[in-house]
């Protein structure tokens, strides 16, 4: 007999949320495969803009963090192939040389405490609604996660490989976890790698939405404490790696030599 049907939403909440703790144990994957994956999994999910933008996640030492190799498309990217560079992009480990456009970046991490992982790409539906000069907007329960934490910058500061743009995109960015770059793409941030990658995929699928919803009418707006409420519920970190683990399977599936050897998913 069912013992919870009268029981309060917050109280239902609060028994899901200890489930997915009990479900969804830390990863054990390291930060290197972490990272390749979701350069697979970003391309699977419409990330594929040639050799246009990076990702990166800090490494172990302050002012150094991991990115992709220059030359190398998101699709070509496995555990072994990853650079760790400094602030001013000098090459600590690997070969070749890093995306030139990385240095803000360093502005963002030296900004954000809680940013461990930055994906800025130029994916097909976020460039495009970004030609339009108008914000992202959330009007949909799967994109609430992005409800009141995507900021938009209107004014394109050209190629961002000065101090000048890291200066202007780290302000931008503010304390949200997503960006929309008019005339640009879009960036993401994650306080862990799953999260960041979540949020990519998330932020191309709205994009996506909005365009189709604005050649079909007008967008109606979401309930705002609804809207937060369904933020908060689906931002949580456990959720992100559930996330995250199905994402990395389909990519594996895709793209079995991304990593060197089997892991658990």
């Amino acid at each position: 007999m069912a013992t919870t049907l009268h029981d309060s939403k917050d109280v239902l909440v609060g028994r899901a949320e200890q489930q997915m703790r009990e479900h969804f144990a830390d990863s054990e994957l390291t930060v290197r495969q972490k990272l390749a994956l979701t350069c697979r999994i970003a391309f699977d999910g419409g990330h594929d803009s040639g050799l246009a933008g990076q990702i990166s996640a800090r490494g172990q030492a302050a002012g150094t963090y991991y990115t992709q190799r220059l030359g190398l498309g998101f699709d070509e990217i496995d555990e072994d192939n990853l650079l760790l560079v400094d602030e001013d992009l000098t090459v600590l480990e690997g070969r070749g040389m890093p995306n030139p456009a990385n240095r803000f970046h360093s502005w963002i991490y030296r900004e954000r405490e809680d940013v461990n992982c930055i994906i800025h790409t130029h994916s097909l539906h976020t460039a495009a609604l970004a030609m339009l000069e108008v914000p992202l907007m959330v009007s949909h329960m799967d994109t609430t996660p992005l409800y009141e934490d995507c900021a938009f910058l209107k004014e394109w500061p050209g190629v961002p490989v000065g101090n000048e743009e890291g200066e202007i995109i780290s302000a931008a960015l503010g304390d949200k976890r997503a960006i929309l770059l008019a005339h640009h793409g879009q960036l993401v941030t994650g306080a862990t790698i799953e999260e960041a990658c979540t949020l990519a995929m998330l932020i191309e699928r709205a994009a996506r939405l909005q365009l189709l919803a604005m050649a079909a009418g007008t967008i109606q707006p979401l309930d705002p404490g609804l809207a937060r409420e369904a933020h908060d519920w689906t931002s949580t970190d456990r959720r992100s790696k559930a996330n995250f683990a199905y994402y990395a399977r389909r990519a594996l599936r895709n793209h079995p030599d991304c990593l060197t050897s089997e892991v658990d998913l």
